[in-house]
């Protein structure tokens, strides 16, 4: 291994011999070791409890295929080198540039059919994660601070989680007393995951948790003329959807006003909406319905992301 790689697998090896005290003392099992450190050298690199998932971006100098399959076996031999993993334990993806991290693109697109899944701990509860065959592992480590404060805040609530996902949200908020939940996604695939993600931490649908299978900006579209009526909404959107609900598709960045005003029609008074975007770029509209509001992004990146522009989050609290 020439000394470039020699330098960025000891990095590998420094970082996470810091980061596995910190892990064990907060009872977390998969976290970031590095985030584009080096400027020539653009991955992402996540430790899943003894397995490490890369994601390549795209490096600015240009590269023949030849030069990129090059640097990308370098790559993988400075992680296996520095982290001390077989080959088989390390799993490569390439991320195109602002691949949004719940688009049809990148959420729910399959990659691979190896099934390399696992049950990883955070914070006291389960989730599976499989490693090979999304863009995405099926838990954003990013928002772990963020799922902690909804387990906080649900005692006796009732909790809206939209754009699911997997349902660690809805994890978390089960785990925290909530008296009731609704998880809605638009993916069977994604819903059954969150099915399994109950499970594993000895949680099941009940009359009273309740998941449903919608695209949400439609469902949002007809919710408010119901009864039913939330505590506190989890909404992390896409950045952009073609939903059939609008009249146009969906930009966060120009639509964000719209979607909190539906989620502030289905709150209680004094209900909170936790609200977050991974749009580079993105600021809050000064034209909101009647909220408090409260810029949570610098409590809710989790210690070990360096990139603390990795998503911004609000509480928005209806007054």
């Amino acid at each position: 291994m020439d000394a470039a790689y020699e330098q960025l697998a000891n990095r590998f090896r420094r970082v996470h011999r810091h980061l596995r005290k910190w892990a064990k003392r907060t009872d977390v099992s998969c976290y970031r070791l590095y985030d584009r450190d080096i400027a020539d050298q653009p991955l992402i690199v996540d430790w899943y409890d003894g397995d490490a998932v890369v994601w390549a971006h795209a490096r600015t100098r240009n590269e023949t295929p030849e030069q990129e399959r090059e640097w990308l076996a370098r790559v993988l031999e400075a992680v296996g080198a520095g982290l001390d993993l077989p080959s088989e334990r390390i799993f490569l993806k390439r991320r195109a540039p602002q691949k949004d991290r719940q688009s049809g693109e990148g959420q729910y697109e399959k990659l691979d059919q190896r099934r390399a899944v696992k049950t990883v701990r955070e914070q006291g509860l389960l989730f599976e994660v499989n490693l090979s065959d999304y863009l995405d592992t099926g838990l954003f480590l990013d928002h772990r601070p963020t799922r902690a404060l909804v387990r906080e805040g649900s005692a006796g609530k009732s909790v809206l989680n939209l754009f699911a996902y997997t349902g660690s949200f809805t994890c978390y908020a089960r785990a925290g007393g909530a008296a009731a939940t609704t998880t809605v996604d638009l993916s069977n695939t994604y819903l059954d995951w969150a099915r399994r993600n109950l499970a594993h931490n000895g949680l099941a649908e009940s009359p009273e948790h309740t998941l449903v299978k919608a695209d949400c900006l439609e469902w949002l579209a007809n919710a408010p003329s119901a009864p039913q009526r939330w505590d506190l909404i989890i909404c992390d959107p896409p950045t952009f959807s073609n939903s059939t609900s609008m009249q146009r598709p969906f930009s966060v960045e120009k639509d964000h006003p719209w979607l909190l005003a539906q989620c502030h029609a289905l709150l209680r008074d004094g209900g909170a909406v936790y609200f977050s975007t991974n749009f580079r770029g993105f600021e809050l509209s000064t034209v909101m319905p009647p909220f408090t509001i409260e810029d949570l992004t610098d409590r809710s990146i989790p210690e070990d992301f360096r990139n603390k522009r990795i998503h911004r989050c609000w509480r928005l609290t209806k007054r």
